[in-house]
Formats: structure tokens, C-alpha cells, sequence
């Protein structure tokens, strides 16, 4: 009787009978030889020659095939508090015509966290839609905010609150100063932040365009700094980049730009000068088409970040041809 063949393939022992070819080896493992490559010996085979390529005894083979590709601990997401994110972009929940739309417009975004107000409950009419019946938070991490508070006590009374109603300890804080404005108050911001961090609340904090103050909320337990980028609401769009960028470059926690954005290139601006992400809600709830706007903010934060991560070409002073003028006709 002749002795099978002993052959390694993908790293492991095997036998086959002799005369065997590799295209017989490959069918006996289950595969389809249309949808391998196959490497003898360090020699790719050429598919159309498996059936005729016969093995021979302490051939090496690997054979491969096209897999879910990416390592997904290599994947560029962002971290705040221990918890990780894909999506760099946040979403509000405001000012849309209904929350279906809303809803549509989040699932068009791609983001992963909304910005949700805490109001009071309408008791008149305990059976009115509420947002949860639309963006469910068992999915989206709600991000519950302190919108609409001019001081430190009332926005730790309102995260308290939100906290009992739905266990969320990751809170975006916002003590505001004037309603003309709506700058924020940092004195109050600064005391609300360390009475939250002390009671074991992670606040993600709006802030002015300000490295020292962003530096001293860090201090005060902020897990994120959200400098703003225009006034809330205004659409202006990124109007300091330069203290923003200082900001960034001098943080420890994530940095988001919060207010200004109105359209898709200031959430790519954002993003370009190496922040962590962006959170908007008027560019899009007021946009004429609020769904594809919010499929433009998604792109737009996407397209910033990969730019920052590329790192963009160096300014000139003067042109520099991007062909050769040397050998013109």
C-alpha cells in the first residue's frame, strides 16, 4: 500500500492520498476553489491549474479567503468615561416638527448619543407621545443636559432628577449666563461641575472658547470639555479656531466643538482642527431637508477627521506647480 502524503496546510498537519491535486484538497476541506487563493511552497497556484497540480509529499500549502476585513481594537473610535463610541458626531433632539422626524434624522446621522432636555411631564395628558416611544435608550445613549439653566443650583437640581428618571450618570452640563447670548456662566459652570464629579456624576461640559477655564473644568472632574464654536443655535460657524485648537492641544479628555455649526464644512472644520467630535442640533432640526442634512453632518465629520488624521499639506506663500515645468513642450 503507498503512503499517503504528508503535507502542512495553514500552519497544521495533514494527510492526503497520493496523486492527489490540490483542487481534490481543497474540496475535501469544504471549500470552494473559486473563492481561495492557494500558496504551495511559497509559489502562489494559479486557480485555473488547481485540478491539475498534483501534491507531493511535505508540501507547505496556506490557503486563504476574503474575511470581514479591519481589526476592530484598530478601529478609530473615541472614548469619554470609559465608554467608547464609533459615530464622533452627537445629535440634539430639538426643534423638529415631530419625533419621527427626529428619529429619521438620528438614524440618518449615524450618531450614537442625543442630547435629551428634562422637562416636566404633561400631567394633562399622561398618553402623549414622548421620545422614548421613538429613539429608544436601550439603543442611543441618552445624554440628558441642563438647557435653559442660569444657575449652578438649579442644574444639579435637573441632573439629579434625570438621574433618578433614568439611572444616567453621564450628563452634559450647561450653566448659562444671559439668554441674549447664551454664553456660558463659567463661575457657576466651575461650581455645578465639581458638586456633579463629587457626587459621582460624569458631566461632559459646555464651555467658553477658553484653554484656561477648559483646563480648570478638567480639574473640577469634567470627563469632556465642549467649547462652542458660535453662539447656540446661530449657525455662524466655527469662529475661533485658533483657541480651540489650543484647547485641544492641551487636554486630557475629550474635546467636542458644541454650538455654531450650521452646515456641513463647520462640522468638518471641527473635526480638522483635532477635535474628538461635535455636537449640533438647530444645523440640522431647522435644515429645510432635516434627514439628509443629517446624512451631510455625518459625512462632513467623517470626511474632517480623516483629514486631521492625514495631516493636511503645508501653506505657501507663493504657487508650487504640481507638475514639472522642466521638458515643456
Amino acid at each position: 500500500m503507498t503512503a499517503p502524503l504528508h503535507l502542512t496546510v495553514n500552519g497544521q498537519p495533514r494527510c492526503a492520498a497520493p496523486g492527489s491535486t490540490i483542487a481534490a484538497l481543497v474540496g475535501e476541506l469544504g471549500l470552494d476553489p473559486a473563492k481561495v487563493a492557494v500558496e504551495r511552497n511559497g509559489v502562489i497556484a494559479p486557480r485555473s491549474a488547481l485540478a491539475m497540480t498534483a501534491l507531493e509529499d511535505g508540501d507547505v500549502l496556506e490557503i486563504v479567503h476574503f474575511v470581514g476585513g479591519g481589526d476592530s481594537a484598530a478601529a478609530d473610535t473615541w472614548t469619554v468615561a470609559g465608554r467608547t463610541f464609533t459615530s464622533r458626531l452627537i445629535v440634539g433632539t430639538g426643534k423638529y416638527k415631530d419625533f419621527a422626524e427626529n428619529a429619521a434624522a438620528l438614524a440618518a446621522s449615524g450618531a450614537e448619543i442625543v442630547t435629551v432636555a428634562v422637562r416636566r411631564v404633561n400631567v394633562s395628558d399622561p398618553a402623549a407621545p414622548m421620545l422614548t416611544d421613538f429613539i429608544d435608550p436601550k439603543k442611543v445613549t441618552y445624554l440628558p443636559n441642563t438647557a435653559g439653566c442660569f444657575d449652578a443650583d438649579s442644574a444639579v437640581r435637573t441632573l439629579r432628577l434625570a438621574r433618578e428618571a433614568g439611572g444616567w450618570d453621564l450628563v452634559k452640563l450647561e450653566v448659562l449666563g444671559e439668554a441674549r447670548t447664551l454664553y456660558p456662566d463659567m463661575r457657576e459652570t466651575l461650581k455645578a461641575c465639581e458638586v456633579l464629579a463629587h457626587e459621582g456624576f460624569l458631566p461632559m461640559v459646555y464651555c467658553t472658547d477658553d484653554p484656561i477655564a477648559a483646563k480648570q473644568l478638567e480639574s473640577a472632574g469634567a470627563v469632556a470639555v465642549m467649547p462652542l464654536g458660535a453662539p447656540i443655535g446661530s449657525g455662524l460657524g466655527i469662529q475661533n479656531r485658533v483657541t480651540i485648537r489650543l484647547i485641544v492641544e492641551g487636554a486630557s479628555v475629550p474635546v467636542l466643538v458644541d454650538a455654531g455649526v450650521g452646515t456641513a464644512s463647520d462640522a468638518a472644520v471641527a473635526m480638522e482642527l483635532g477635535c474628538d467630535g461635535v455636537l449640533m442640533n438647530t444645523a440640522i432640526a431647522e435644515a429645510k431637508d432635516p434627514v439628509r442634512m443629517a446624512r451631510a453632518m455625518k459625512l462632513a465629520v467623517e470626511a474632517g477627521r480623516h483629514a486631521y488624521l492625514s495631516g493636511r499639506m503645508a501653506t505657501r506663500k507663493y504657487a508650487d506647480p504640481s507638475s514639472p515645468l522642466a521638458g515643456l513642450i
